[in-house]
């Protein structure tokens, strides 16, 4: 369905406009919670796996694979409304859940955390530098959603290994715990049948 057909029907018109709100409500509410887990006091974790190497700074590999993950992911994406709608939908369930997940968890970063810098909010001098969004981990879960919804073989398996690059890279700099990291995908996993449950009423 292209996107003359799809904004011709008015309920897709409806759920479009109301989960481009959701996406900023729960974007603003995220950056204030973030703000909140920031000053909290949390638990240093015993991992065994962060102890057998030395941290490395993998910042720029990170955040180049992210981005140009999201900007592939938007552009084949938005070739279909019907699936960047269910992507986006993910995406705030996801968060959602990574709030509470991270709410319930209160952690402090690795001790030899070397920490990761975006560099366009240190490029525009926006926003903080967060070391404390650990449980789970955000840029495993993201890029595990593209390669949930894509639908071409080809740009899925570059999506995996863009999320397996990631997920390796943010451990080899310390910036998550193991566990963050092996939770994220089973945790965004859940949250993509869950919302094909409910879409399916």
């Amino acid at each position: 369905m292209n996107w003359k057909e799809f904004l011709k029907v008015k309920r897709n018109q409806v759920e479009f406009i109301i989960t481009l709100l959701l996406l900023s409500i729960i974007l603003t509410a995220l950056t204030t919670f973030l703000n909140f887990v920031e000053a909290r006091h949390g638990v240093v974790l015993p991992d065994p796996v962060l102890n057998f190497f030395n941290p490395t700074d993998l910042t720029w590999l990170t955040f180049a694979l992210i981005y140009i993950s999201i900007v592939v992911g938007i552009a084949t994406l938005a070739k279909d409304p019907t699936r960047l709608l269910f992507t986006i939908q993910l995406y705030i369930l996801m968060v959602a859940v990574r709030i509470l997940a991270m709410y319930l968890l209160p952690l402090d970063p690795p001790a030899k955390i070397i920490i990761l810098k975006d560099p366009l909010v240190e490029f525009f001098g926006t926003g903080q530098t967060l070391t404390k969004d650990l449980f789970f981990s955000g840029h495993t879960a993201t890029l595990f959603i593209l390669f949930l919804t894509s639908e071409k073989k080809t740009i899925k398996q570059i999506f995996l290994i863009s999320t397996i690059l990631v997920a390796f890279s943010v451990l080899l700099q310390h910036v998550h715990y193991t566990i963050d990291v092996v939770a994220a995908p089973f945790f965004t996993y859940a949250c993509y049948k869950l919302l094909k449950k409910i879409k399916s009423y």
